[in-house]
């Protein structure tokens, strides 16, 4: 089980490989993954925004989070299963899945589309956090119209079982109210602002962006802890045009363009709505990656 003190360092939360029938690539996911956990990430997310949660379905999870169990059987790096939907009932369905499937906490994300009150908020949270296995609160205003108020995110984080909070927000406010008070761990989940948010307060990150170059996420990280806070700007500034370029359009589709061109993956296929990316992006990839061979590399 996740506890507070593993919240800390990088979490790389991957994205859910497709065929070219639209099915669950398995083969890929489980080399893909492997090359992953070579580095010294801190956690593995599965069935996020960034593995396309909104599309796969329950026995699809059940699959991705089997796989995942076996490929960390030999590690210490504990799984955390995105769990959270528009609907409570199916959040506390997939959240009660994945502990008996073994997850050592789940990714619960504001309820979408919806546009809950806070007070709405606070009830689903709880509903989610009865179920028994540790979980993350994930706050992403931007994909769910609605976000967390510092007064409801502190309410959420009081609560038994709520370990942490993944903020995507889009500023360190949060992040920075919440470490006042002396809060549960926060991971920044804007790749951008993973540095300024190191700054105010965070714990570390879930950053999508790290499929690509986990290993020198890592060594920000690890130069931040160190207090090497100038070799750690220097880090994240060589990083800023690949992060800039990785969410020029809509999350994972330039990650799984990327992860396919380098033949991590087999095809970067997507579920609908989401399309694989423009030429114009493939281009502007191209060009960085092999002006940056440690990317090419990655």
């Amino acid at each position: 089980m996740l506890t507070e003190k593993q919240i800390c360092g990088v979490y790389v939360p991957v994205v859910t490989p497709f065929n070219a029938a639209g099915e669950v690539d398995l083969d890929s996911y489980q080399r893909y993954v492997k090359d992953i956990l070579n580095n010294s990430i801190q956690g593995l997310v599965v069935n996020g925004t960034t593995g396309e949660s909104p599309t796969v379905d329950i026995n699809e999870l059940q699959l991705l989070v089997n796989a995942s169990r076996e490929l960390l059987k030999s590690t210490t790096i504990p799984l955390v299963v995105g769990t959270g939907t528009n609907d409570t009932r199916s959040t506390v369905a997939r959240t009660e899945l994945a502990a008996n499937l073994g997850a050592d906490a789940v990714l619960v994300v504001v309820p979408y589309y919806s546009r809950p009150s806070q007070e709405g908020i606070i009830a689903h949270f709880r509903k989610a956090a009865e179920v028994g296995i540790p979980v993350m609160a994930y706050d992403i205003p931007g994909r769910t119209g609605v976000g967390l108020t510092v007064e409801t995110a502190r309410t959420i984080l009081e609560m038994n079982n709520v370990v942490g909070l993944k903020d995507c927000s889009g500023s360190p406010k949060l992040v920075t109210e919440l470490s006042r008070y002396g809060s549960k761990p926060v991971l920044c989940g804007d790749d951008i602002h993973f540095l300024d948010m190191l700054g105010h307060g965070a714990a570390g990150g879930m950053l999508a962006s790290a499929n690509v170059q986990p290993a020198e996420f890592i060594q920000i990280y690890e130069y931040f802890r160190s207090g090497q806070l100038d070799l750690a700007k220097q880090a994240f500034d060589n990083l800023v045009p690949l992060i800039r370029l990785l969410f020029k359009e809509s999350n994972p589709a330039p990650i799984k363009w990327f992860l396919s061109e380098s033949g991590t993956i087999a095809s970067d296929m997507l579920r609908l709505p989401l399309t694989s990316i423009s030429q114009s992006l493939q281009e502007e990839l191209r060009l960085h990656l092999h002006s940056n061979p440690l990317a090419l590399e990655a």
